[in-house]
């Protein structure tokens, strides 16, 4: 059975299953920290931690340091700290940061078919901090309304809606938990989906609704670091699908072309699918539709989690609307005619948009 590994491209890898540690950062839209990426869904993102139970667009976020690899434990970790000097009171849009100051490793390792996150402060937490600074992970809602989650003994369903729980402290809001436990299965239902977050020390498990304090806000698993302690640990054990592969993606021009212009077609699939079929140009007529061209896509490569292949159609220059398909699934129509620029190209952003 496949287990977890670190690949060749610096994030932990198994069939179904990707899991980063800052190979991006922009937390202001969900991108960061750990992530989680299972059987094709982006499901969890920006683990990290945060000052909040709930961070907004402008919510404090740590500078990120250097990404190192353990290969011998199968472990990728990032210094990071608070400040973020480059956006403290600065810029167009300042971050307003409290006035404290600590730095701490963020690690992600690979156990099995499962995976611990640790965040490792680099001095004991001080007790004026405690109730501040928690191990953070969002999830994302519109993958989760109606499907239900476990918290040891308790039950619920996430909510379409933000409803709370919450209260008003000192004229102020403040969100209260969904569920408060050790153990905590986010959509068992669901095989493509299902995922179980078990915390490792004392300080339990929060499942917080973070739409209630932010509009943009996700689902938000969190941990509290406890006054004096150094780190705070999780083990995530997640559900891939023995076997599984993303289907492809076809991109054409969204334009069309014009009967002169070069026209390639770009194909998406799954890094491990190494099948190797024709590509199919279909004319749509008013009787349904005809294969105007059939051939062999080239082999592009790989770049991050796909594999690439590239089909050129250029001498196809007959006018009409057509669909290119591959290992059955099919593009977006498109259109080859000398008229594909006059509409529809720059109006609705000149016209309607400006």
């Amino acid at each position: 059975m496949a287990e977890l590994k670190l690949n060749d491209l610096d994030y932990l890898e198994m069939p179904g299953l990707n899991v980063m540690l800052a190979h991006d950062f922009y937390p202001e839209g969900h991108q960061g920290g750990v992530g989680i990426i299972q059987n094709g869904l982006r499901i969890a993102t920006n683990g990290d931690l945060r000052l909040e139970p709930s961070p907004g667009q402008w919510s404090p976020v740590p500078a990120v340091g250097e990404r190192t690899f353990d290969r011998e434990h199968q472990e990728i970790l990032v210094r990071m700290s608070y400040p973020d000097d480059s956006k403290n009171r600065r810029g167009f849009n300042p971050i307003d940061y409290p006035e404290m100051s600590f730095a701490y490793t963020l690690k992600v390792r690979a156990e099995n078919r499962s995976f611990h996150i640790v965040a490792e402060l680099e001095d004991p937490l001080p007790k004026e901090w405690a109730g501040v600074v928690g191990l953070n992970l969002e999830f994302f809602p519109g993958y989760l309304f109606g499907k239900t989650y476990l918290m040891d003994s308790q039950s619920g369903i996430f909510p379409r809606q933000a409803n709370g729980p919450g209260t008003m402290q000192s004229g102020e809001y403040r969100i209260q938990p969904l569920a408060v436990g050790r153990r905590l299965t986010v959509a068992p239902e669901s095989d493509r989906q299902r995922i179980t977050l078990e915390a490792v020390g004392s300080e339990p498990l929060q499942l917080i609704d973070g739409r209630g304090r932010h509009n943009n806000g996700w689902f938000v698993v969190r941990t509290l670091v406890e006054a004096g302690a150094d780190r705070v640990e999780w083990l995530v054990t997640p559900h891939p699908i023995d076997g599984w592969m993303s289907e492809p993606t076809i991109q054409v021009s969204q334009v069309g072309y014009h009967p002169d212009q070069r026209k390639v077609a770009v194909l998406e699939l799954d890094a491990h699918d190494e099948r190797d079929e024709p590509i199919v140009i279909f004319r749509i007529g008013d009787k349904g539709m005809r294969a105007a061209r059939i051939g062999s896509p080239e082999v592009w490569g790989r770049f991050l989690r796909y594999r690439y292949l590239r089909y050129e159609f250029t001498d196809l220059v007959e006018p009409g609307m057509y669909v290119a398909r591959y290992a059955g699934t099919e593009s977006a129509p498109f259109k080859i005619d000398e008229d594909v620029f006059e509409r529809h190209v720059w109006q609705p952003t000149l016209e309607t948009f400006l």
